[in-house]
């Protein structure tokens, strides 16, 4: 394990702390006029999901944590748990559904995504930064109504609300940006 200066602390670095690992999820620098830079940290618990504010100077020392990624394909989910497989040993392991938060509507049947593991542990799950859905409802397309910075609400096959432009009509595909809730593009 690599040990880092406080002031390297990147936001999605894992680092070993307080007997636990945490995911640094916004990372502030600060200087004050009187003493030390500082780095202020939000860290999440990858374990539990607490958080915790902390803050390391320059010249702490943190261990910093390389979590292992593999590819895993969505099956199925059951009693509140997604149950997910190895593409190459076929090995299924089961996460809780509350592991993608908001993000669970956009889990497709057989999708492929990004599992983190500690040794055998698995710690965390990312999805594909875009995903296609299908719009199921939104209000008819106006022609000429092209103005800059118009968009219009829709709801999503997976019941997801987002805001679409005006040229996007019902049944259409599009690409929503898993991160940020937004369209992307037509599909």
């Amino acid at each position: 394990m690599a040990k880092i200066n406080g002031n390297e602390i990147r936001p999605g670095n894992v680092l070993e702390h307080n007997d636990g690992l945490w995911a640094a999820v916004k990372v502030d620098h600060v200087k004050p006029g009187k003493g030390g830079a500082f780095a202020q940290v939000e860290l999440r618990n990858l374990r539990n999901g607490s958080k915790l504010n902390e803050r390391f100077r320059s010249a702490d020392k943190v261990e910093r944590v390389r979590l292992e990624q593999k590819d895993q394909q969505f099956l199925y989910e059951s009693d509140g748990m997604l149950v997910f497989m190895d593409n190459e040993t076929f090995d299924q392991i089961e996460l809780p559904s509350e592991i993608l938060g908001d993000r669970r509507p956009f889990l497709q049947d057989g999708m492929t995504i990004v599992i983190e593991f500690y040794e055998s542990e698995a710690l965390n799950a990312t999805l594909p930064q875009k995903v296609t859905c299908k719009v199921i409802e939104t209000e008819p397309v106006v022609k000429g109504q092209t103005a800059a910075n118009s968009f219009k609400p829709a709801v999503l096959d997976n019941g997801v609300k987002v805001m679409v432009p005006p040229f996007v009509g019902q049944d259409e595909d599009i690409i929503v940006n898993t991160e940020t809730f937004e369209y992307s593009e037509r599909a």
